[in-house]
């Protein structure tokens, strides 16, 4: 009756668009509507623009119960109840733009980022392994606010009341439970740069791989490639890639509750799985940036981290700034997660899902920024 689609990740919004689309194609709009969720996903972008593409109907559901109640008013419409009807559409408030499209070669070439900052010397190069990681290592980097507003959906004083003694329940259990089989592989390569490339390099300088990044088409033109020594320098730069997981067990223990319709305790330990994964890749973010150097201008305050006001972007791929998901294999080419129990799907999606993988840029003027026209 009914298609749902939900989206964890950052890269789902691009999916999703493609996924309506091809409803479209299909001829399928009109007979069947769609709710859309997930962490990845806002309201506005789902009954907003991608109401615009959907031929047919399209809703947002905040969590599992207001899509049971959108399922409610959707199959009553279906069914010709008197009176039914669906929940009003979020409306724009701010009058949408349409996009500046450029003559591609006005734009010039390489952004102005600096060429002159010290490259740092990393303690190895090739990968290691890490297992065996115990939660008090990266519990204080789980980002609470993303985890109660984000994941469990809670507001006001029932954060207080309910989120954090439910979220010492959850930690409490995961350590008497042992669901957590945290692990890490990361490492640091050489490389060049070349246009818009970043060219990975074995010891001897002989070629691994490549990534190619797309670049903005207006403002400071940005690419990741640019914040790399050039291939024409002479000189060599280093990046440090990782992958991290918690783990398969804390993912099998959630579909246990979610067959048994314990939907609150499914919700919000997959919620904290999520985060968890998280908080494990910015603890280790911070050793890469510790292990290069770099970590002196580190804010204080752990508010501070999650804003990034640090030396050291961390980039996972699927962000607008490195969209294109394939690379994962490259990633796993290099480092081969498989050791810590991580593969790769034919769609480029990492398993267990509490996993997370990620190329660190070590140039002060580092940032997030979308690129390639993308959003």
């Amino acid at each position: 009756d009914v298609i749902g689609m939900s989206g964890l990740l950052v890269k789902s919004t691009v999916i999703m668009k493609e996924n309506l689309e091809e409803l479209n194609q299909r001829k399928m709009a009109a007979d069947f509507p769609v709710i859309l969720g997930g962490a990845a996903l806002t309201r506005a972008y789902v009954e907003q623009d991608l109401h615009e593409i959907y031929e047919g109907e399209v809703r947002y559901a905040r969590d599992a119960f207001e899509g049971l109640r959108l399922m409610d008013a959707l199959i009553a419409v279906k069914r010709g109840v008197p009176g039914a009807t669906l929940p009003e559409l979020k409306r724009r408030r701010v009058p949408k733009r349409e996009p500046v499209v450029l003559d591609e070669q006005l734009g010039g070439g390489r952004s102005d980022v600096a060429l002159d900052n010290r490259v740092p010397k990393p303690p190895f190069f090739g990968t290691r392994v890490i297992k065996g990681i115990q939660l008090k290592e990266y519990a204080s980097w789980l980002d609470e606010g993303a985890l109660f507003k984000g994941q469990w959906g809670l507001k006001g004083d029932t954060i207080e009341k309910e989120g954090r003694p439910r979220l010492r329940m959850w930690l409490d259990r995961l350590r008497t439970d042992n669901l957590l089989e945290a692990a890490v592989v990361h490492g640091y390569f050489p490389c060049v740069s070349k246009g818009d490339d970043l060219i990975v390099l074995d010891e001897d300088r002989s070629e691994l791989t490549r990534f190619s990044f797309p670049r903005q088409r207006r403002g400071r033109r940005l690419c990741l490639a640019d914040y790399f020594r050039s291939e024409e320098s002479g000189e060599t730069d280093v990046v440090g890639l990782q992958v991290v997981t918690v783990g398969s067990r804390i993912g099998a223990a959630t579909a246990e509750l979610f067959e048994s319709d314990s939907y609150r305790d499914y919700l919000e330990l997959h919620g904290l799985s999520v985060q968890l994964a998280e908080a494990l890749a910015e603890y280790w973010h911070a050793r890469v940036r510790d292990q290069l150097g770099i970590a002196g201008s580190d804010p204080q305050s752990m508010d501070g981290m999650f804003r990034t006001e640090y030396q050291g972007c961390r980039y996972s791929l699927g962000y607008p700034a490195c969209p294109d998901l394939e690379d994962r294999a490259k990633i796993a080419a290099l480092l081969q997660p498989e050791r810590i129990g991580v593969e790769l799907s034919e769609e480029f999606q990492l398993h267990p899902e509490q996993s997370t993988d990620a190329i660190v840029i070590h140039h002060p003027e580092a940032t997030y920024f979308n690129a390639g026209g993308r959003t």
